[in-house]
């Protein structure tokens, strides 16, 4: 699987059976927040065969990098079910990955168009947005989704909203955005490395470390965290800990990028 697609299926995990756009809804500010469709049985035998294409596109897409074999499905269940809002939504993922940007946005405004308060849907254009640049629109798109009273994973979207901080240079707001990701999943290991990360540019590198603590303990170190941690004691001036860290990345990841950085003395 290539980077960028292990990158997509973070964005977006694996998302459950699609089906039907009836009103299944609760009130919430601003509008009545619908059930997300993959937790609403299919109205119809043509929704259920749009669903199983989707499904299939979706597995080929998340599991196997098979962008094409995922797009036929999207367009078998658009033939079946036209205007299927899942299905322009698995073709928004898949035009997202091979970088088709117009398209990308057509097919996530075609799904949003049918089910504009889906949380799934809210979250994957809010990611789609924040690769393009335009941060404010993803920043409500993610707000959206983690605002669904029924969705019961807004961990991702407070993840991915931090992310997209992150990436553009806020990490302040990130990690308020990877605290309520905890929030909502304390066992959400990349929210917490990335609220690690977060202090660490903050320049907050007392609480960068005492996550590291956190995150060691629950998780397996890999090169990244331990370079972190291994930065974050060099700031504290502890050495002891500093030591610690550079023998792990010595010895257990000899062949990664942070090592090569290590033994580079590059360690900003």
């Amino acid at each position: 699987m290539t980077r960028s697609m292990l990158s997509l299926c973070w964005v977006v995990f694996f998302l459950g059976a699609c089906a039907t756009t009836g009103d299944h809804s609760a009130p919430g500010v601003g509008g009545s927040f619908p059930r997300p469709l993959s937790d609403v049985p299919p109205a119809s035998p043509e929704e259920e065969r749009a669903r199983n294409h989707t499904e299939l596109g979706q597995e080929y897409l998340f599991s196997f990098g098979r962008t094409d074999v995922a797009l036929d499905a999207a367009k078998a269940a658009l033939r079946v079910r036209p205007g299927y809002p899942p299905a322009h939504h698995l073709m928004g993922l898949v035009y997202t990955e091979l970088r088709q940007n117009a398209q990308a946005d057509e097919a996530f405004r075609r799904a949003l168009s049918g089910a504009p308060m889906d949380p799934d849907f809210n979250n994957s254009y809010g990611w789609f947005l924040c690769s393009q640049k335009r941060v404010s629109e993803a920043m409500s798109r993610f707000a959206t989704s983690a605002a669904n009273p029924y969705y019961l994973h807004k961990t991702r979207p407070h993840t991915n909203a931090g992310l997209c901080l992150l990436e553009n240079g806020d990490p302040e707001q990130a990690a308020t955005q990877f605290s309520r990701a905890l929030e909502a999943d304390p066992s959400n290991g990349e929210a917490l490395y990335r609220l690690a990360e977060a202090g660490y540019l903050r320049k907050n590198f007392r609480n960068t470390h005492d996550l590291l603590i956190q995150y060691h303990q629950r998780f397996d170190p890999s090169a990244r965290s331990v370079w972190l941690g291994l930065r974050a004691a060099r700031q504290l001036g502890e050495h002891h800990s500093e030591a610690s860290y550079a023998e792990q990345l010595r010895g257990r990841f000899a062949g990664s990028h942070e090592n090569a950085l290590m033994m580079q003395g590059k360690y900003e």
